[in-house]
């Protein structure tokens, strides 16, 4: 359970901003996402090793 203390003299757009950061950092939604249809571990661990060489290319490219 998220719990956001409203301080005083807090708008009220404020402790929702903060509310709304704290439940993306929880991560429920991508979860959510996730789960909605089965993935192979064989595809998951593809598209990680893509990613993994994405960033790796791109780090390169940017120290160059």
């Amino acid at each position: 359970m998220i719990i956001v203390n409203v301080k005083e003299n807090e708008s009220i757009e404020k402790a929702l901003k903060r509310f709304k950061k704290k439940f993306d950092k929880t991560g429920a939604v991508r979860e959510l996402r996730a789960r909605q249809h089965f993935v192979k571990p064989s595809v998951k661990r593809r598209e990680q090793v893509i990613k993994a060489a994405y960033k790796q290319k791109m780090q390169t490219e940017e120290m160059n």
